[in-house]
C-alpha cells in the first residue's frame, strides 16, 4: 500500500459563512475521525489537497497526516470521503478516518491481469467478472495491486478463481475462492 504525506492546519473557524470565506481563499475544510475520540477539525490549501488526492485516486493509500497545532504529531490516516461540488467539480470537504498500522483490517484490492489468454488466441472472447479481490492485513503489508498470469486461460475452462491468486504470506484473502474472476468464452 502506497503512503503520502499531507499537511493540514487545526481549523478554528466553523459555519456555513466561515467554510465559504475559507474556500474563497483557496482552502478546504476537512476533519480527520479517530475511533472513541474527539474528532479533529483540519483545513488544507486546496490545489496541494487536489493534487494529492489524484495521485491516489483509486488506490489505497495510508496518509501520514502531519497536522501544525495538533499535539499527537503525525497522523496515519485513509479517505473516509470526499465531497465536491457536484457542478464545477471542486473540493468542498474531506473526511479521513485514522488507522492503527499494526491491526489488521480487510481492504478491497484490484486485479491486474497479466498476458494474452491461449483461448483468446484462438477465438474466444475474456470475460473479466471481479475486478478487485478483499484481503485481510495490517495496511502496509496489503499489496497497491494484486498481479494475475491469465496465459493458460483457455476456452470453456474453469476460468481464473481466487484461490489461484498468490497473495503476500503475512496477508489472508477474504473473496470467496470458487468465484471466478475472469474466464475465456
Amino acid at each position: 500500500m502506497i503512503q503520502v504525506d499531507m499537511s493540514a492546519d487545526k481549523r478554528t473557524v466553523f459555519g456555513k459563512g466561515a467554510m465559504r470565506q475559507m474556500r474563497m481563499q483557496k482552502h478546504t475544510p476537512g476533519v480527520v475521525y479517530s475511533g472513541g475520540q474527539e474528532p479533529v477539525a483540519l483545513q488544507f490549501a486546496t490545489s496541494r489537497l487536489f493534487k494529492d488526492l489524484h495521485h491516489i485516486h483509486g488506490r489505497n493509500a495510508v496518509i501520514n497526516l502531519a497536522v501544525n497545532g495538533d499535539s499527537k504529531g503525525v497522523r496515519h490516516a485513509r479517505v473516509q470521503e470526499i465531497q465536491k461540488d457536484p457542478v464545477t467539480g471542486a473540493l468542498l470537504h474531506i473526511d479521513f478516518l485514522e488507522i492503527d498500522l499494526e491491526k489488521a483490517a480487510q481492504f478491497a484490492v484490484p486485479l491486474k491481469f497479466i498476458g494474452t489468454p491461449k483461448g483468446v488466441d484462438l477465438g474466444g472472447e475474456l470475460q473479466i467478472h471481479v475486478s478487485e479481490v478483499l484481503l485481510f492485513g495490517k495496511p502496509l503489508d496489503i499489496p497497491d495491486e494484486i498481479e494475475a498470469d491469465i496465459t493458460a486461460l483457455e476456452q470453456g475452462g474453469k476460468g481464473l478463481t481466487p484461490a489461484d491468486i498468490t497473495v503476500p504470506a503475512n496477508v489472508e484473502m477474504r473473496s470467496k475462492t470458487d468465484t471466478v474472476c475472469v474466464q475465456v468464452v
